[in-house]
């Protein structure tokens, strides 16, 4: 560590967006530094599931995605709590592969491009002043021209900073926990499930390596009235959909343990904070039964990246940096978010959900421009 240093570009959270922007940044040519929590590899919980539109971008990276010979996904296969199943073509498609090699192989390229990338260093608070960055760690303090935070869903800074969704009441938007296994299961490659239960859905889809993404969402009212028993809740209602009992009891659980997160909230947020320009979760989720978080998260680091180019070169200032990528972000992904939104309002009640399901099946052309709504175009 050498917090000596002034560096161009300074950013908070080593996920998708944050590695994508870092690399991004480097490759400009600007001195770079990444800080994340947890030391790779390691496990997220994600569906793992990502549109195609995002290939040709993480291949401009310098990801060599056909090396890891990935699951190619064009097929959807939706449940509903009663066992209906309806059973579509994904026109753009998508592929699988895990976080926990993804983040990997980004973080290696980070390092390749010169970016420092400090691993097990949590960032304690962010102080804009004078035109700098002075950046809190538990490895010291930090300066940069720029500050950008990608620190996912929910972090201490969000809290800290009384970021609004934070102080949100509980509602359907805001009290989610998520769940995820990597299993070994019988299922077909190309193919991606979401099975419905009351208050959540779960997504299976394959990744790398023969092993299967099982990633469930449910809100914190259906843990609590199971004793707050992850194991509890699977049975009592999880396994009401016949698809996930068979599933459940059918599949070998390759994790120890699973991987769960809590407090999610799909509330409105910013994309700028205190001069910090936020990046994908961090900025605003789409709703994972949608299934492009991971893209919306890619792409925002593209639009990030060519905004703080900008400005580092002194063609705009930072205020029209600021306002430039907040309005960017909200012309590309506002309709997808908004998308994802509507269609989370029919899944929940079981009823609803069973109803919904039952009309996509009987309206095949309507199903089909659902997914185009909450798909974006290679970037």
């Amino acid at each position: 560590m050498d917090d000596e240093v002034l560096y161009d570009a300074a950013i908070i959270g080593g996920g998708l967006a944050g590695l994508a922007l870092s690399i991004q940044l480097a490759k400009r040519g600007y001195k770079t530094i990444l800080f994340e929590k947890e030391a790779y590899p390691f496990h997220r919980v994600c569906g793992e599931y990502i549109s195609m539109e995002s290939w040709p971008f993480l291949e401009s990276l310098g990801l060599q995605l056909t090396s890891f010979d990935l699951p190619i996904i064009k097929k959807l296969v939706v449940t509903s709590p009663n066992g209906n199943q309806l059973t579509t073509d994904l026109d753009l498609g998508g592929f699988g592969i895990s976080r926990y090699l993804l983040d990997n192989e980004l973080k290696k390229l980070a390092i390749e491009y010169n970016v420092v990338v400090e691993e097990e260093c949590k960032v304690d608070d962010v102080v804009y002043k004078k035109e700098l960055f002075f950046i809190y760690t538990t490895k010291g303090v930090f300066s940069s021209k720029v500050c950008c935070g990608s620190f996912g869903k929910r972090s201490k800074l969000d809290i800290k900073w009384k970021r609004p969704f934070i102080s949100s009441r509980n509602s359907k938007l805001n009290n989610y926990i998520g769940v995820k296994y990597h299993i070994k299961t019988n299922l077909p490659a190309d193919t991606i499930s979401l099975h419905n239960f009351e208050h959540g859905y779960c997504g299976v889809s394959k990744v790398e390596a023969d092993k299967y993404c099982l990633c469930y969402l449910t809100n914190a009212y259906n843990l609590s009235r199971n004793n707050n028993s992850i194991a509890a809740l699977e049975k009592n209602i999880l396994y009401q959909n016949r698809h996930l009992k068979e599933l459940f009891t059918a599949s070998e659980k390759l994790l120890d343990a699973p991987v769960t997160i809590s407090q999610i909230s799909f509330s409105a947020k910013e994309q700028v904070y205190n001069h910090i320009l936020l990046t994908g979760d961090a900025a605003g989720m789409i709703t994972p039964l949608c299934g492009n978080g991971m893209s919306m998260a890619l792409h925002s680091s593209k639009l990030a990246a060519g905004f703080v180019d900008e400005f580092l070169q002194n063609k705009i200032s930072r205020k029209e940096m600021e306002e430039q990528y907040k309005n960017k972000w909200q012309k590309v992904f506002a309709a997808r978010v908004k998308e994802g939104m509507w269609i989370q309002g029919f899944f929940g009640k079981k009823w609803i959900t069973n109803l919904f399901v039952s009309t996509m099946k009987l309206l095949p052309g309507f199903t089909k421009k659902i997914i185009t709504h909450t798909h974006g175009q290679p970037f």
